[in-house]
């Protein structure tokens, strides 16, 4: 081999990027000290493209396919230095190779709750989280917002500025969604259209573009979830009355099967009539002339939410209703009186 045959080898003539492994998104091309040979050839495959920088300057963008780097390939490298030998000296440039795959999966989440007015609850404290897909869409402006010169930038670095916008965004939606919590959870697609809304032009900036955007869930704290339930379980109970005379009438056959049993029916038939009649007058004032009639000991007046919590509170401390009862009976009364 000639010596002028050893030194063009030492020149880079073919440029390609395998991608051997998932979640990298940019991807310097190894060159080190070495050369690229004028008109060596350079490799994109689908799913990739690549930038051509000299001197600091990114010079060109290719898309998939082969080309082979010349002063036509590349006009803009026309008006830089190294071009005084009949355009054959060699670029001393890099090359970048960019990933254009979905990047699919990514979870996001708010770690702290969002506290946000809602017409039914007043001041609650949200939390959500889901899934949301993207693609790198740009590598110029990828490369000049996010990589850089760094030889290798991977999905994961840029997880966490993407998650820290996804909750900036979600903040500010949910505070100005101006709808209940209840519709919110209901419609987690529309909430979802507009985070995606809210996204869009900050991931244009940086050269990505959002694919799918999914709201999975939207939770509320522990206590105001109870409330909810105990509202819902209240609403499928109905007739307080005829709930308790129900209840009654499936513990007769169970009673008659153990010895005694039906004795103590009687027992547990008045008292649970009788609990069933006292939960209703706490729950609702009454409403005949006859009702009002006060006996000889003043008693509170059948409205009054401190006098219908009392019997509340005394029926729980006597086991004749259960916790669940007394915080669905409970919530109802604070409804009222605060609506």
């Amino acid at each position: 081999m000639s010596i002028g045959s050893f030194i063009k080898k030492q020149f880079i003539d073919v440029i390609q990027w395998n991608e051997d492994s998932n979640g990298t998104l940019a991807w310097r091309y190894p060159m080190e000290d070495f050369e690229i040979q004028y008109g060596a050839s350079l490799t994109v495959r689908d799913s990739q493209m690549a930038v051509f920088v000299n001197e600091g300057k990114i010079a060109d963008v290719f898309g998939p396919g082969r080309y082979t780097l010349t002063t036509q390939t590349i006009p803009v490298l026309t008006y830089l230095k190294n071009w005084d030998k009949a355009f054959e000296s060699p670029f001393k440039s890099d090359v970048y190779f960019f990933s254009t795959r979905l990047q699919l999966g990514r979870k996001w989440g708010t770690p702290q709750p969002v506290t946000i007015r809602d017409k039914d609850f007043g001041m609650v404290r949200l939390r959500a989280f889901g899934m949301y897909s993207y693609k790198l869409a740009d590598p110029k402006k990828f490369f000049t917002e996010i990589s850089g010169t760094r030889a290798e930038y991977t999905v994961d670095e840029l997880e966490q500025q993407l998650r820290n916008l996804v909750v900036a965004t979600m903040s500010a939606t949910l505070g100005g969604a101006d709808l209940p919590f209840l519709d919110m959870a209901a419609n987690q697609l529309l909430l979802a259209e507009r985070m995606v809304a809210g996204m869009t032009p900050t991931f244009e900036r940086y050269g990505l573009a959002l694919d799918n955007f999914a709201v999975e869930n939207i939770s509320l704290p522990e206590e105001l979830q109870k409330a909810i339930d105990a509202r819902i379980s209240m609403g499928m109970v109905g007739d307080l009355g005829k709930y308790t005379q129900f209840q009654v009438a499936q513990s007769v056959p169970l009673a008659a099967q153990n010895e005694g049993g039906l004795a103590g029916v009687g027992a547990g038939l008045a008292a649970g009539v009788g609990m069933g009649q006292v939960m209703m007058d706490a729950l609702r004032p009454a409403q005949t002339p006859a009702a009002a009639a006060a006996p000889a000991a003043p008693a509170p007046a059948a409205d009054d939410p401190e006098a219908r919590l009392a019997k509340l509170k005394a029926l729980l401390e006597k086991g004749l209703v259960t916790p669940a009862d007394y915080d669905a009976a409970k919530a109802e009364i604070l409804k009222k009186l605060i609506g």
